[in-house]
């Protein structure tokens, strides 16, 4: 048992292997003020050993209650050689004495680096640290890292002119005189760490660059012989590659090999680029012409289509089991390969066209066919249109997807917009007259065509929160409920007597309830089996005489729309929201979780809608908006060439 010692407080000095060597001078005051109160005595002893000089001891552990002491001398309040009880160790266990000593309270982190580095220079692993100390492994090797850190830097982290972010990113090097040449060249509202880890490593290559994602990572690398610098502070980053040049030959041995199998082909050329070359969607391009398939191969895409159906309309009500995204990913990818036996180049195609295989922004393998350089472009077909004289004498263009819906979600778009046209009807007396009066005489002057009004009158009122996903969202149908209730203070509440109440109100309030009557007729839901065709159509006219704006009823957002749809739908909704590059950041997704989220923020306040929602177009503004339509096809835009899933068309907003 180690015996107590009475030393003076003049004789105790800072042990050079204290591991805390940074005091708060507030926390010093506040141990002081303890102390006083307690009639100067200290509740633990300090822990010392022997000085270079005779006589004098280092306090190995307790700095702090030695700092307070000599604070209160220095005021006077005590002897400078105030007896101080104290307990003797030999000096080879300091360091972790004062550490464990230090563990209680958090150290300051470069006095902690400091102390586990002499550990690890007395021979201690890194385990055992963590382990003695109840620290992890990560924090242990963290700290060592400092070790990289030039001392001048770390003493401005110690005087707090520089924050531990600041720090760990100059842990990316082993240069000091670089560190501080950094340092010293970022103006100081460009000192964070991001800028500073850029500045130092700008001859390295990120693990998240995408040609490091391309190989495999930085493992392929590493094991084609590359060397790399970790950075153990930065957790969303394995490290840098050093050798770039290693790094541009492992990416283009693997888009060669790539680009091998599609020269095989036939391709007039290949070439492979590391990111897409500057004006690739300026240049002309051949697509894919659609050719029959064989008897087999259509019955087998019949059936995979009606599967795909089945098990996304399941998914989409909740129905499904846990298996049914795996399934369906299945039918998808036997739809696709069944789609790409009806999809073929032409020979001209072949012979004039060639194709890029490069990296996406995303660092994804992106093989783009088709392309015709300007120099291979045929006299007859380079005119100020670019369009071949072979499509101009109207040679069948190849077929592109479209955007597809399954019934259910239709149902539920389509909900939405009857119950926007309700409360719009419900506000409007006059259209609302001519609607009923409409409907009126199609059954008692054209008996054989009844069917062709929107309002379902006898009168019928159908619920639309059983088509609805999510009813409470429906603005819609939010505020036709609060215009019914708004109603209903108003309407005597015994039947019997409304139609004498009726007759006593004035000529504008019984328009309002005619309009308001009608509203509840109004049905333009499609569900997937219905012989209201005619009528739904009509709920278009309806839509353009009362100039209902879909956008204000009905947002697309992730939960209300993408997540409903398959991948192909999200793409081509986003591209005709938000153009093609919007389209290609949805593509890089690797989820279809990622691609709604993506979705979902890039069509954000667009207002765009998907086509079941929209009032469609009447006939001439819809051969105004084929014209725009054919003008554009001048340069078709790009599209994943895949079969419809029940096609829907989608008509102009």
């Amino acid at each position: 048992m180690t015996e107590t010692i009475i030393i003076p407080l003049n004789k105790l000095d800072v042990d050079p292997k204290n591991v805390r060597k940074t005091y708060s001078a507030e926390g010093i005051k506040e141990l002081a003020a303890t102390i006083r109160a307690d009639g100067y005595r200290l509740l633990q002893n300090l822990i010392v050993r022997k000085g270079d000089k005779k006589g004098r001891y280092f306090v190995t552990a307790g700095g702090r209650r030695r700092a307070a002491l000599f604070l209160l001398a220095e005021a006077g309040e005590i002897a400078k050689d105030f007896p101080v009880e104290c307990k003797q160790r030999e000096a080879e266990d300091a360091t972790a004495i004062s550490l464990t000593e230090n563990l209680h309270e958090a150290m300051h982190p470069a006095d902690q680096f400091e102390a586990f580095n002499v550990l690890a220079g007395e021979g201690k692993s890194v385990a055992d640290i963590a382990a003695r100390f109840g620290t992890t492994e990560t924090i242990v090797r963290r700290r060592l890292a400092l070790a990289r850190v030039s001392p001048v830097l770390l003493q401005l982290f110690r005087d707090e002119k520089m924050n531990f972010e600041q720090l760990t990113a100059f842990t990316v090097s082993d240069d000091h005189a670089r560190q501080a040449e950094v340092w010293n060249a970022l103006p100081s509202w460009n000192r964070d760490a991001h800028s500073i880890r850029r500045a130092l490593t700008e001859e390295m290559v990120s693990a998240t660059d995408k040609r490091v994602k391309f190989i495999g990572g930085l493992a392929t690398y590493e094991a084609a012989g590359g060397s790399v610098k970790r950075d153990l502070f930065d957790k969303h980053n394995d490290g840098y590659a050093t050798d770039a040049a290693l790094l541009e030959k492992l990416v283009a041995e693997k888009l060669e090999t790539t680009a091998a199998d599609v020269r095989a082909e036939g391709w007039k050329w290949v070439e492979c680029r590391a990111s897409m070359p500057e004006g690739l969607h300026g240049m002309k391009r051949h697509y894919p012409e659609t050719v029959p398939l064989p008897e087999e191969d259509q019955a087998a895409l019949d059936a995979a289509q009606a599967e795909y159906d089945e098990l996304a309309e399941l998914i989409e009500n909740g129905a499904a089991d846990d298996e049914a995204e795996a399934k369906l990913a299945e039918v998808e990818k036997r739809i696709d390969a069944l789609t790409g036996r009806s999809e073929a180049y032409s020979p001209d195609a072949l012979e004039k066209a060639g194709a890029f295989v490069m990296l996406d922004y995303y660092g994804r393998l992106s093989i783009e066919r088709g392309f015709v350089k300007a120099d291979d472009i045929d006299e007859d077909e380079d005119d100020e249109t670019g369009i071949p004289a072979s499509a101009k004498a109207g040679e069948t263009k190849p077929a592109i997807p479209v955007i597809t819906h399954s019934a259910a979600l239709i149902e539920d778009l389509t909900a939405h917009k009857t119950a926007a046209l309700r409360i719009e009807l419900a506000n409007n007396p006059d259209v609302a007259l001519a609607a009923v009066v409409h409907a009126m005489l199609l059954r008692v002057a054209y008996p054989y065509h009844s069917e062709q009004s929107a309002l379902q009158l006898s009168i019928t009122h159908e619920r639309l929160e059983p088509s609805m996903k999510d009813a409470e969202s429906c603005k819609g149908l939010t505020a036709f409920n609060d215009l019914s209730e708004n109603y209903g203070h108003y309407l005597p509440g015994n039947p019997a007597d409304l139609f004498d109440w009726l007759l006593e109100q004035p000529q504008d309030m019984v328009l309002s309830l005619l309009a308001f009557g009608a509203a509840h007729s109004v049905n333009a839901v499609e569900k997937k089996f219905t012989d209201r065709r005619k009528g739904i159509e009509q709920a278009n006219q309806l839509g353009r005489a009362l100039k209902v704006d879909m956008s204000e009823w009905f947002e697309t957002t992730g939960e209300s729309y993408f997540k409903h749809v398959n991948r192909t739908t999200i793409e081509l909704a986003v591209a005709e929201a938000k153009g093609r590059d919007a389209e290609l950041s949805v593509k890089a997704a690797a989820k279809k979780t990622e691609a709604v989220t993506i979705a979902d923020r890039l069509v954000a306040s667009s207002n765009w809608l998907p086509a079941p929602v929209r009032i469609a177009a009447g006939e001439a503004q819809a051969v105004e908006d084929q014209t725009d339509i054919e003008d554009d096809e001048q340069f078709p835009p790009k599209r994943l060439n895949k079969i419809s899933r029940r096609p829907v068309a989608c008509s102009p907003a």
